[in-house]
């Protein structure tokens, strides 16, 4: 039986272990993209590393010494550190393999509208509820990272990764689920509701859906930037 403390490490382990092992599949190597992939989960990491600690913080949230090893970086456990390289490896391997199955990219006329029906809807529901800090934080990063996306770079991918989100969410119920309580005695992490909306998925706060859209959305960003600067380099005389 695993022992509790192993809990959350294992998570991390097990989300990253297909990804990784499927990364070497001949047809569709994710593995030639580390290079470009490093620099992409390294840069949202530290910010949300450094999120994630303040919040620690200030007691917006915090974690069940029952299912972490006592390792810590900072206030954080360092399983809570290595959520922010395995969870961004096994999104964007999501977002790789979806691309490489699923050649046709279904919301490339509708990615605007709902680019900018959801920067509307987080401007609103952040300023509305600007007393909170998970809240506001979260749905006003969200709304400035898509607004430079979709306004200014005009990014084209935005349509493949919203759908793509939508298969992570799957994995993401799983893990988040366990995460915050489910099928466990108590949750690995826990919340302070009067900081968020306290409105919940199961165990999960609506709030955490769109805190993982706006890493994983980094972590693709910046991979498709990278991509996209060495091909120009590559086709230039």
């Amino acid at each position: 039986m695993l022992n509790p403390k192993y809990l959350y490490l294992s998570l991390d382990l097990l989300t990253i272990f297909l990804p990784l092992l499927f990364s070497f599949y001949p047809k569709a190597n994710f593995a030639k993209k580390w290079k470009h992939l490093l620099v992409a989960i390294l840069i949202p990491g530290t910010v949300f590393i450094v999120w994630d600690e303040w919040f620690t913080r200030l007691g917006v949230w915090g974690f069940n010494e029952k299912y972490v090893t006592g390792m810590t970086i900072a206030s954080l456990p360092i399983e809570e550190v290595l959520f922010f390289i395995c969870i961004p490896y096994a999104c964007v391997f999501v977002y790789d393999v979806s691309g490489f199955l699923i050649k046709r990219d279904y919301l490339v006329r509708s990615r605007r509208a709902i680019s900018l029906g959801l920067i509307l809807i987080s401007i609103l529901v952040g300023l509305l509820h600007s007393d909170k800090w998970y809240t506001a934080t979260t749905f006003l990063a969200l709304a400035g990272c898509l607004f430079v996306i979709e306004v200014v770079w005009r990014a084209g991918f935005l349509g493949r990764f919203y759908l793509s989100y939508l298969i992570i969410l799957l994995p993401f119920f799983i893990v988040n689920g366990i995460l915050t309580g489910s099928c466990i005695e108590e949750p690995v992490v826990w919340y302070n509701n009067s900081e968020n909306l306290g409105l919940r998925i199961g165990t999960i706060p609506i709030e955490d859906i769109f805190y993982g859209m706006l890493l994983t959305m980094m972590n693709v960003s910046i991979l498709e930037w990278l991509q996209h600067k060495t091909l120009k380099v590559r086709v230039q005389p």
